[in-house]
């Protein structure tokens, strides 16, 4: 082993470990992989920075252009709109008729963008027909990520395994070339989750406020002049007896107090860091002398409350639950930034993060409120004049979890005109007359020129992460190869291989390809395997193709985390399902899905 393939591994552990705790933004890891790979030497300056000209990243930002055309036409609500009128259908029906549905868009549609719009249709229905809307989520992006992995233009991951594939002197896959494998996968799996959709949990809010418990929400408030607290003990108020309020820690005179004792005595302009419920929460916005609205002096650090104006009526008020999507420009703002702008009248009074490795209890109370930014899959409560909460929905990217939507009116003509683009995309890709890459950059054309689509509001709501994120990692796969890492590993895997069936050789690819997506990028994970899926080929002098294939589906099918695909992370961000509904559910299907692909592929050998 070479010192240059010693430091590309390194680069590797160092980048999966930070993708596995998400200690920093994609994009930022992705920026940290291109400079590490250019200071070290291990690719020149051109390769360094060919990510971002690569075909299959060009291809991507494409095809996420044209998914946001879809959305604000109104094809993909159009597509799923009949959904709203099959909940007279027995649950152990519906649930394969949204699988099948969900899958059939997401083969030609962004599977984000798709599962986002049903998100919203979901919950709607949901709440005016009495369906359960936690047996049907999860079931929804499982379809998702399936049905994209019917169609070379279905996800991402399939680009740019094609992508490196041919780079590597692999043929390319035509538009429908693995879809076969991908409706039995899909068909299965419609099987299995429709049998398994009743130890998912059973529908456990019925209101907003029904739906928080003590971890839920983190918030600031202040004890103001006529306070009741003040000159009290904490252990002789609420703050102390109320097992569903916690108290954080307590700023004072530009000190803060991360642990705070019971015999600590409140003081006039105390801010105190809470946890607790919505109901709490409600309270506190009532309790004389406290409030739980920061509003800024001209001074960025010092707080000061102001009254509430006396034609304000408490019961012309209504709090909302919004769930941060991505693309959305609250992304990476803090409470205290966001209170500075208006968000449609409504104040924000909350954030509650989306569990991971790194939202632990410790953190919160090291960081300030003003400090805590929003994430995709984060949610946000807001106060907001009930006659007013229709005007949510005027929010890119922001889902209204509690609905009180108004119906938008879309264009006819635009919408007409963008499913035909859609259909030229699809037609021209899949005969072959242009490639994925030229059709969908044709396709992004039309729809400016169409009007059905402003660049202005596509430089906000493309998820640029995802971008950056392919720009850093295709020149780590250079790398590999350059360095021959690659083909050390597949030397590696031979020597345990040597001796042992195609069956073994091609499930052993595809169950570590599918382990690591579940854990990192799935995108990521394609990048880093496929070369080395080739070498192994080489070596064992065996056919490409069920190899790549491997990497392919092995890749997508990360049902196993809530970390590994985009739409289990919005999902898990909802606050339904617990890691494990994941892991045991997503883990059979993804055992069971291993199993079949394995015997498949290996027909190909």
């Amino acid at each position: 082993m070479t010192i240059e393939i010693i430091l590309v591994f390194s680069i590797l552990l160092i980048t999966i470990l930070l993708f596995a705790f998400e200690v920093f933004p994609v994009d930022k890891i992705a920026l940290f992989i291109i400079v590490s790979l250019a200071i070290c030497g291990l690719v020149n300056p051109e390769e360094a920075i060919s990510g971002f000209s690569n075909t299959a990243t060009i291809t991507v930002l494409a095809l996420m252009i044209v998914a946001i055309g879809m959305e604000d036409t109104g094809v993909i609500s159009t597509l799923a709109r009949f959904l709203k009128s099959l909940h007279i259908l027995p649950f152990i029906i519906l649930l394969p008729v949204f699988m099948f549905i969900t899958a059939g868009i997401s083969a030609f549609i962004s599977t984000t963008a798709v599962v986002i719009v049903f998100i919203k249709i979901i919950s709607e229905i949901a709440k005016r027909f009495n369906l359960p809307e936690s047996k049907l989520l999860l079931p929804i992006s499982f379809a998702g990520i399936l049905g994209g992995s019917c169609t070379l233009m279905g996800t991402s991951t399939n680009l740019i395994v094609n992508s490196v594939a041919l780079n590597l002197g692999a043929e390319r896959f035509s538009f429908f070339e693995f879809s076969y494998y991908g409706i039995i996968f899909l068909v299965v799996s419609i099987v299995i989750i429709t049998i398994a959709s009743r130890w998912l949990p059973g529908e456990r809010k019925e209101t907003i406020e029904d739906e928080y418990k003590i971890e839920n929400y983190v918030t600031s408030v202040f004890v103001t002049e006529n306070s009741s607290l003040i000159g009290k003990k904490i252990e002789d108020t609420f703050l102390f007896n109320n097992e569903d309020i916690s108290l954080l820690k307590i700023s004072r005179n530009s000190q803060t107090n991360n642990a705070p004792g019971r015999y600590i005595t409140l003081k006039k302009g105390d801010k105190l860091l809470l946890l607790c419920n919505l109901d709490n929460l409600m309270r506190l916005n009532e309790f004389e002398g406290l409030d739980i609205h920061e509003r800024l002096s001209v001074s960025e650090t010092v707080y000061k409350l102001e009254d509430v104006e006396e034609d304000d009526n408490p019961e012309n008020l209504g709090f909302a639950e919004l769930l941060i999507l991505p693309g959305s420009a609250l992304i990476g703002k803090s409470l205290k930034e966001i209170r500075r702008q208006s968000i449609q009248n409504a104040t924000p009074i909350a954030i509650r993060k989306r569990k991971n490795i790194r939202n632990t209890r410790e953190r919160l109370i090291r960081k300030d409120i003003g400090q805590i930014a929003l994430k995709p899959g984060d949610r946000l409560l807001v106060e907001i004049p009930k006659e007013d909460i229709p005007r949510l929905e005027l929010l890119e990217n922001v889902a209204i979890l509690q609905e009180h939507e108004i119906p938008r009116e879309k264009n006819n003509f635009k919408k007409s005109i963008a499913f035909g683009i859609l259909l030229l995309i699809v037609g021209l890709a899949a005969s072959g007359l242009l490639t994925i890459l030229i059709s969908s950059l044709l396709g992004v054309a039309l729809l400016l020129l169409s009007n059905c689509i402003k660049l202005t509001d596509v430089y906000h709501r493309v998820n640029w992460q995802v971008v950056f994120l392919l720009a850093g990692m295709i020149p780590l796969g250079v790398a590999m190869h350059n360095t021959g890492a690659d083909q050390w590993i597949s030397d590696q895997l031979l020597m345990v291989l040597s001796g042992k069936s195609n069956v073994i050789i091609i499930g052993l690819i595809f169950l570590i390809t599918m382990v690591m997506s579940g854990v990192i990028s799935n995108n990521a994970t394609a990048i880093i395997m496929t070369p080395i899926a080739i070498s192994v080929a080489v070596g064992l002098q065996l056919p490409f193709k069920p190899f790549i294939l491997a990497v392919l589906f092995g890749a997508n099918f990360s049902f196993f985390t809530p970390m590994g695909y985009q739409t289990n992370t919005l999902i898990y961000g909802m606050g339904f399902y617990k890691f494990r509904h994941f892991l045991i559910i997503g883990g059979i299907l993804s055992l069971i899905l291993w199993i079949l692909g394995t015997f498949m592929l290996s027909t190909l050998l």
